[in-house]
């Protein structure tokens, strides 16, 4: 097959859709059984792409103006997949375009459905396009690739008739799990460490208000590091860990290269992410996989990537999050026995199996449509 495949996510600053797209992409690319064509509206800014089996098509970087991106999205990709002869389009990111040839088989990643279940947290234009454009992209799909159980439930809860063409492809750990010898140098080894955008859905604000109830020689040993960039709708971190009083305790880093998260992961004593909702949790996979104890949210997919390896806290509760914490810093044989674990579980997930298990959907998507032809 010739597939083509909407890479804007890594033109930009790299963030968990990009790592995902990267990933998996690095690992597809790999099957010279398929030609790979990669779109964008920009230059691509991450991955080696000097394959035979890859070429890249993106506009010109001096073009700019306000909506550069829908318009290319909706008018001038779908041109591009139809001159190119693409026999079948991936989009790794929530949204396909309206004005695709039929001819044209086409395959969406649902990660999450925010718009549905917190559309509060997100941009008021992203929530409006999203409203708009995932439901059509549900039920116009050939086949729908969702990032968990969680995810898929929920698209077929919107869509029923989206049960026969969903499946289930799990992400995996996309920073390298190497023993670093230097030390982070902001940071001690007994740290709690949170890793996400800092925005609504994460729920900093409680997981700082729980915080602030340890008890003052539990903060004294165990300092909270929070590494991630700003996202949209983010409250004052700062303003807030001012008004609980906890300088002294809580080092923001914003965002960091994977290099220095790599060193970080390595480095910590206890992970938590008690987020209002995720349709995977990749950090929490990450730290499972340097074998941190890691205390996250009971919810939505949380529950399903860590199985029984992990601490599970109500996110709307403050004191659920804070004994959450208190247990996995105080209990020194369930801190052994899930470290031990998390790092068995994460075995689990691999780029190499997605990437096998995403080609199948792709190949099953071209069988269907030639079993119809015949």
């Amino acid at each position: 097959m010739k597939i083509g495949v909407d890479v804007r996510s890594l033109s930009e600053p790299i963030d968990g859709i990009g790592r995902y797209t990267l990933c998996l992409l690095e690992e597809m690319t790999l099957n010279n059984d398929h030609e790979w064509i990669l779109y964008s509206h920009r230059p691509i800014l991450h991955g080696k792409w000097d394959m035979l089996n890859v070429s890249i098509r993106t506009m010109n970087p001096f073009i700019k103006f306000k909506g550069v991106y829908f318009a290319w999205l909706q008018c001038i990709l779908p041109f591009w997949l139809k001159q190119d002869r693409v026999d079948l389009f991936w989009t790794p990111a929530h949204r396909l375009p309206k004005f695709m040839p039929r001819s044209i088989l086409k395959v969406i990643t649902i990660h999450d459905l925010v718009w549905r279940y917190f559309p509060e947290t997100m941009r008021p234009l992203g929530r409006v396009l999203d409203s708009m454009l995932m439901p059509y992209s549900i039920s116009s799909a050939d086949k729908i690739i969702a990032s968990s159980r969680s995810t898929a439930n929920q698209i077929i809860s919107e869509q029923v008739k989206a049960k026969d063409k969903t499946s289930v492809v799990y992400l995996a750990n996309s920073i390298e799990l190497k023993k670093q010898i230097l030390k982070f140098d902001t940071t001690k080894n007994d740290f709690i460490l949170f890793v996400g955008t800092l925005e609504p859905r994460k729920n900093l604000r409680r997981l700082l208000e729980a915080y602030s109830l340890l008890s003052i020689s539990l903060r004294n040993k165990h300092p909270l590091v929070i590494v991630g960039a700003k996202g949209w709708g983010n409250e004052n971190i700062n303003l807030i860990i001012e008004k609980l009083n906890l300088k002294k305790f809580v080092k923001v880093l914003g965002y960091i290269s994977n290099q220095e998260l790599a060193k970080i992961y390595n480095q910590a004593h206890l992970f938590v992410m008690p987020s209002l909702y995720e349709g995977f949790g990749l950090p929490v996979l990450e730290a499972m996989s340097f074998g941190i104890p890691v205390v996250t949210s009971n919810n939505y997919s949380l529950p399903e990537i860590v199985g029984d390896t992990a601490i599970l806290v109500n996110p709307k509760s403050v004191s659920s999050i804070k004994n959450g914490m208190e247990e996995g810093l105080l209990d020194l044989k369930l801190r052994h026995k899930l470290s031990k674990s998390t790092f068995e579980r994460s075995k689990l997930f691999s780029w190499k199996k997605a990437s096998k298990e995403t080609i199948k959907v792709f190949e099953q998507a071209f069988s269907d449509r030639y079993k119809l032809i015949k």
